[in-house]
């Protein structure tokens, strides 16, 4: 009797580290595009969403994420009501403080940063500021290697925002992420985010999938073992039709990551969007 006890002991402990490692291991991504700081907005203005904006975070336990369209002012009001996080990016327009981040957001108590740069999507990746082609705005990517302290994994981490007037600039841009992803990575893990403004067959992405290219990335919902939420993205604080919506937003990978599950949140509160774009989100595990 006693050797059974001590039996079913052995294996509960066992049971209860297995599943203490697997909620270690895994990790919540997420690619949110918030909507810049625009009074032209009237009611669906920063000022009345950031609360919720900030609040989304915290209930879906993001670990790491991929914003867009994030102003200085945007970036200080996120970091205020998220201060378990840190974050690395600039402003576009002077590589500082002018102009829209595309900041990777990170919880300091997981994550600690090896290294992090940024480059602009153009024919000169070290111009700052410089606008792209044919693009109607200067885009920056973001990128960090991250350190996982509860595994000890490093994985590379890129968001970025293609223009969404510039053809050539889109094209361009998405072979930028590739190449540049490839050669700054050091051969580990590749996770990327952002708003591609492109619809899954539309070049850009593409050239991101384009399963003949080795570099090529891996859109998560398509290997996600569970998929929630609606195929578009896009909605213009909900004005656009059901069935005019598009999926522009995306959570990429590389490498052997198991997608666990991939959402798209349609949120509101009382009429209030978060965003005129839906976060979305994926749970990841790095093999």
């Amino acid at each position: 009797m006693k050797r059974i006890l001590l039996c079913l002991m052995v294996a509960l402990f066992a049971t209860g580290c297995l599943f203490a490692k697997n909620n270690d291991e895994k990790m919540n991504v997420m690619s949110y595009n918030i909507r810049y700081d625009n009074s032209g907005d009237k009611d669906n203005q920063w000022k009345f969403r950031r609360d919720f904006a900030a609040d989304l975070v915290k209930f879906y336990e993001a670990d790491v994420f991929g914003a867009q369209e994030v102003l200085n002012n945007q970036l200080n009001d996120l970091l205020n009501r998220l201060p378990e996080y840190a974050y690395v990016g600039v402003g576009r327009e002077d590589g500082k403080t002018k102009g829209g981040y595309a900041p990777i957001f990170y919880r300091k108590d997981r994550f600690s940063v090896e290294k992090s740069g940024n480059f602009w999507l153009a024919e000169d990746i070290n111009a700052i500021g410089k606008k792209g082609w044919d693009a109607a705005c200067e885009r920056v990517a973001t990128w960090a290697i991250l350190k996982d302290k509860n595994t000890g994994k490093k994985f590379f981490f890129l968001n970025t925002h293609l223009d969404h007037m510039g053809k050539v600039a889109r094209h361009e841009g998405a072979s930028l992420v590739l190449e540049q992803a490839k050669k700054l990575s050091e051969n580990l893990l590749i996770i990327v985010t952002g708003d591609f403004n492109a619809v899954p067959s539309d070049e850009p992405i593409q050239v991101l999938t384009n399963p003949s290219d080795p570099r090529h990335l891996t859109h998560s919902r398509t290997i996600a073992g569970f998929i929630y939420g609606p195929e578009w993205t896009f909605h213009d604080f909900g004005k656009i039709p059901y069935d005019k919506r598009e999926w522009i937003d995306y959570i990429f990978v590389k490498g052997n990551i198991k997608v666990l599950r991939h959402g798209v949140l349609t949120e509101t509160l009382n009429n209030l969007f978060p965003s005129d774009h839906c976060p979305v989100i994926s749970t990841l595990i790095l093999e």
